[in-house]
């Protein structure tokens, strides 16, 4: 079972693996968040506020090359007029530093992986 200060430790340990594809502190704290919220929407069951095929599912089912273009179109089109507002507010002129597809697929396996719900 894990507890808060778990899940805590798990995120910035991903901080490494961050830090050595060139990221600073800054960019680990932005692609985080927004990943976090999309992780988040569908933890809570509130997805519906964002457009189908833009949702954490849709981006955790790819892998490699594919999976790190789908994301930097996942920021731009939420961050367009369109959807939710707060939402778009969120993701207004996201974009993301990440370079290598492996980076993006530990992140989002590693968010996966933490339970959310015991701590």
């Amino acid at each position: 079972m894990s507890n808060t200060s778990d899940i805590v430790q798990k995120l910035w340990s991903l901080c490494h693996v961050l830090r050595d594809d060139g990221i600073t502190y800054l960019q680990y704290v932005t692609e985080l968040t927004y990943l976090l919220f999309l992780k988040m929407l569908k933890e809570t069951e509130r997805e519906s506020r964002l457009p189908e095929g833009l949702r954490w599912d849709d981006l955790s089912s790819l892998s490699g090359i594919d999976q790190l273009e789908f994301y930097r179109d996942l920021l731009r089109a939420l961050g367009r007029s369109g959807v939710d507002k707060r939402v778009q507010a969120i993701f207004a002129n996201a974009q993301t530093a990440l370079k290598q597809p492996r980076i993006i697929k530990k992140l989002v396996t590693s968010i996966d992986g933490l339970d959310w719900y015991s701590a």
